[in-house]
């Protein structure tokens, strides 16, 4: 059913049409003339216009614009008993669908308002059918730039290929990771990743095996890469391609090599005191009647419970400030008295080493904001490195001054050196110079780690400077706060 507006001038005409119309199920309203056809569209809109061509006033060209203005999708016919090309030529320009001569039959009436309202419908189903597509075109794009952006933001490298083994899709993290400045989409993957063949080969293998591959990858700069590749296959199991995703495990890979330098350095330190302190043990429980070697012995004992605990706290103290746990008061330091204690403290270390030791203080030394103990634990494991990694009859210099913003320090001595190649991973947990000479002193392999952890904590710096067979020499910043009170637990 349809709503349907005939307008004609002839009362004849307007009652026949709305007959014929009605008997077809239809709804008709009739008007007079183009003023009243404009009144009836302002109150209510229709499927079907059936328009006089010529009528007193408005002709029926101009009621036909009035409407399709208010209406673009309005089906208009033209009636007249006047039909000649012209009139239908400017008819079909504004807009008409067909034009109907009069006088005619129900039926050709019939035919044409139901090829008029056929094409209407079809009219508006096209232009549903492409608003529903450009629809699904917007959320596609949505869906694929949301997609895009994820892919973008993942912290692991993604690389796609299909079922040519072409790259198809990569993301960022896979140039960061590679250490590619771009990878050519729709190039094979072996040539696309050419300084990379391990990963290329692993790709397409993957291409060809049903379960997922997982490898380890080893890249030029030291990194280590998890790869995780799988094949792709749609809903009627053609293969589609491979998808790879790389994650960076090298800091894992760290851990794991310092898990086991933990494991084998504590198991060393703490088998060589205990043995020692059994076997003395063994020997003080026997007939040992000389008291000079039972004391002797008993030294020896408590010597080696000493490395003992201090490996213990060691351990503790970078647990502690691993975990943030550590408690620190921070105030005015008068770092010179700390450093005399210092130098006091282990001068009997130095003595039974051969090892002279000396402190050059500036005339008015400035003090510095830091928590104390952390101060003594930083200069003793600095001056005690220098005094272990010596030579009988070496020195270890240790002056202070100010320079600029800072409070310099500097521990020098005349000892082992360190080579370069072992610079960079000073300050490591359980680090040690793999040197014959090193690993003859005992030590845990703390001392700098800890160090590096206070200086973090206060702000201040460490520069080292080495030469194997000559010597090594420490230079600790302290930032100075002159006129400044700061007493923090």
């Amino acid at each position: 059913m349809a709503r349907v507006l005939v307008v004609d001038d002839e009362p004849g005409m307007r009652e026949g049409c709305r007959r014929v119309l009605e008997a077809e199920g239809h709804q008709v309203a009739t008007a007079g003339d183009g003023p009243q056809a404009l009144a009836l569209a302002e109150g209510g809109s229709f499927d079907l216009a059936l328009i006089d061509l010529k009528m007193p006033g408005m002709d029926g060209l101009q009621v036909l614009e009035a409407l399709r203005e208010r209406d673009g999708d309005l089906a208009c016919l033209i009636i007249t008993a006047y039909a000649t090309l012209d009139t239908a030529v400017a008819a079909t320009k504004s807009g008409a669908y067909d034009y109907l001569a009069k006088p005619f039959t129900p039926e050709e009436l019939m035919l044409v308002v139901r090829k008029a309202l056929a094409h209407r419908e079809l009219t508006l189903e096209a232009r549903r059918l492409r608003q529903e597509a450009e629809r699904s075109l917007l959320l596609l794009a949505t869906e694929q730039s949301r997609l895009r952006t994820i892919i973008d933001c993942m912290g692991e490298a993604l690389l796609v290929t299909n079922a040519r083994g072409q790259l198809v899709l990569h993301n960022p993290a896979a140039l960061r990771l590679l250490g590619l400045r771009e990878i050519p989409l729709g190039s094979a993957a072996a040539a696309a990743l050419a300084g990379h063949r391990a990963l290329a080969r692993l790709l397409a293998e993957a291409g060809e095996r049903e379960a997922m591959l997982s490898r380890e990858l080893a890249l030029p700069q030291g990194r280590v890469l998890r790869a995780n590749a799988a094949r792709i296959r749609d809903e009627t199991e053609a293969d589609l391609g491979v998808v790879c995703l790389l994650g960076d495990i090298t800091d894992l890979k760290q851990l794991e090599r310092a898990k086991v330098q933990f494991v084998s350095m504590v198991g060393h330190e703490l088998k060589a005191p205990l043995a020692a302190i059994q076997g003395y043990l063994e020997i003080l429980g026997g007939e040992l009647g000389d008291p000079a070697q039972r004391r002797q012995m008993l030294e020896r004992c408590q010597q080696r419970c000493g490395d003992l605990l201090k490996l213990v706290t060691d351990l503790l103290d970078v647990s502690r400030m691993e975990q943030g746990q550590a408690t620190r008061k921070v105030e005015r330091v008068k770092l010179a008295e700390v450093l005399s204690e210092v130098i006091a403290a282990l001068r009997p270390m130095a003595e039974r080493e051969q090892v002279a030791l000396s402190l050059s203080l500036p005339p008015r030394p400035p003090d510095v904001f830091a928590d104390r103990q952390e101060m003594v634990r930083l200069f003793t494991n600095l001056v005690s490195n220098g005094v272990k990694y010596n030579r009988p009859g070496g020195e270890v210099a240790v002056t202070m001054a100010a320079e600029g913003s800072h409070l310099k320090v500097t521990v020098a001595d005349t000892g082992l050196g360190i080579p370069a190649s072992a610079l960079p991973g000073l300050g490591a947990e359980f680090y040690r110079v793999n040197t014959a000479h090193a690993r003859a002193i005992p030590g845990t392999g703390l001392g700098l780690a800890i160090v590096r952890r206070i200086l973090e904590a206060n702000r201040g710096q460490l520069e080292v400077a080495s030469e194997e067979g000559v010597g090594s020499t420490f230079t600790v910043y302290l930032p100075l706060r002159e006129g400044e009170e700061d007493d923090r637990t």
